[in-house]
């Protein structure tokens, strides 16, 4: 894969909002090999958390509190003893990003082409099984440190490898922490930036939809179509070899 093409890769957050369930099943995911050790000490840390830590730590550490802490303490605990009913991640997850993307709708290969680091799994592609999780890249493990920290070198190893390919980086910057450093000779990162006309950053609902809607575009029509982007007040454009979606309220 050449420069950037229709067949870029998509790099997208994992939501916080998930849904619950699965199917007890297994089947092979695309990174399993690369970072199963890995994830094995990420779980290994979640199982001692889980087992040692206060009421006040676990949910300062899973940022949640009551039923949202009973049920991602239950989730945890299938993780850890290998009974967590999985699902494919663009059904996982279901937050406005997802949700504008409607992955549902797109085919198999370009949901193939999305890439989500997360704070348990590392990297899966959005056809991955994974289960009901909650751990952030901003989090902080027993024995692991800051999850970012732990995960950087080995993701950015992962992805170095993928020769050729080229990523379209829609992550927040907890996410994109977990990747800074990727720069190799047969690898393309095309950063694509958020904000409104005047330079400010954006947040919101809205910020959140139009990056679905984004990384919609590029897997379907390729990156060069964030040039001309258009919905409600965002506008895509080109500008000095960087991509940028910009909120013009008054247009």
């Amino acid at each position: 894969m050449g420069g950037v093409t229709r067949a870029a890769y998509v790099l997208l957050p994992p939501s916080e909002s998930k849904e619950p369930g699965g199917r007890l099943q297994a089947a092979p995911g695309v990174f399993d090999v690369a970072l199963g050790p890995s994830r094995a000490r990420v779980l290994q840390a979640m199982g001692d958390l889980v087992a040692n830590a206060t009421p006040q730590e676990l949910s300062k550490v899973l940022k949640v509190r009551g039923a949202l802490l009973e049920r991602a303490l239950e989730a945890t605990r299938q993780l850890v003893e290998a009974r967590a009913p999985v699902m494919p991640a663009w059904q996982r997850y279901n937050g406005v990003v997802w949700a504008h993307l409607d992955p549902g709708s797109l085919k198999d290969r370009q949901r193939g082409r999305i890439l989500i680091p997360s704070g348990l799994y590392g990297l899966s592609s959005s056809t991955d099984l994974i289960g009901d999780y909650r751990l952030t890249m901003k989090a902080a493990l027993r024995g692991l440190g800051s999850v970012t920290s732990f995960w950087r070198p080995t993701l950015v190893e992962v992805l170095g490898q993928m020769e050729g390919a080229s990523f379209v980086n829609l992550l927040p910057k907890e996410h994109h922490a977990a990747i800074d450093g990727l720069a190799t000779a047969t690898t393309r990162m095309v950063h694509v930036a958020f904000r409104r006309d005047g330079g400010r950053g954006v947040a919101g609902h809205d910020a959140k939809a139009v990056k679905g809607l984004v990384a919609r575009r590029v897997l379907e029509d390729g990156v060069e179509a964030i040039g001309d982007f258009h919905w409600r007040s965002w506008r895509g454009r080109r500008r000095e070899g960087r991509y940028e979606v910009v909120e013009s309220p008054l247009d």
